[in-house]
């Protein structure tokens, strides 16, 4: 695959280039290492693209997984509390879970155990692959990435996700970069609070 497009916020790019150049390489190095045209293997049964073969994004996930884990990335998960009173979550925000835990209950709630999940994660840099639906981006980039950032997981969160040319030769709904970078840029330049990079990748 190819790097098509990339767009830093909050000057991630630029920070990522200065101290952690050789991730952003390695990032570079897994994108380019993906054959996309092997994973041009799904047959459409949808009215306006019935028969045609669009590109798999199981199989492209798959693949961009082998590269990243030949690289040391791995995926990370983080455990944490909620409960239904707002005052009580901003407060337990930044404890470590069991506090977290501890504290909710002390306040007289509910303790919800919760978690986020995020694909690849190396020296304080989060990876998002996304090839899929629109809502997954939102969810990435407003609520993963802000939650592996607010708890010192991360410095910088990353979404690779494809470019309308490789969308349309995918199944309809299928979130692209021109889009969610006009979605991101609307939120003006300091929403969300985390440094990320946007890749736009094409076959």
């Amino acid at each position: 695959m190819r790097i098509v497009e990339v767009y830093s916020h909050q000057h991630a790019l630029e920070y990522l280039k200065v101290h952690k150049r050789r991730l952003w390489n390695e990032i570079n190095s897994a994108i380019k290492a993906v054959d996309a045209h092997t994973c041009k293997t799904k047959k459409s049964k949808e009215k306006t693209k019935l028969g045609r073969i669009l590109y798999s994004p199981i199989e492209m996930n798959k693949k961009m997984a082998i590269e990243f884990s030949r690289r040391d990335w791995s995926m990370r998960k983080v455990n944490y509390w909620v409960t239904s009173d707002a005052g009580v979550i901003r407060e337990t925000m930044k404890l470590e879970p069991e506090r977290q835990k501890r504290v909710i209950a002390m306040r007289g709630h509910v303790p919800i155990k919760s978690s986020n999940q995020t694909d690849f994660v190396k020296d304080k840099v989060a990876v998002e692959v996304q090839f899929g639906k629109y809502a997954f981006v939102a969810f990435d980039l407003f609520v993963k990435h802000m939650a592996f950032y607010v708890s010192d997981v991360i410095d910088i969160g990353i979404e690779i996700l494809p470019v309308k040319e490789l969308s349309e030769e995918m199944s309809s709904g299928v979130a692209y970069y021109e889009r969610e970078l006009y979605n991101l840029v609307r939120q003006g330049r300091g929403i969300p609070a985390v440094p990320l990079v946007l890749i736009g990748v094409a076959p």
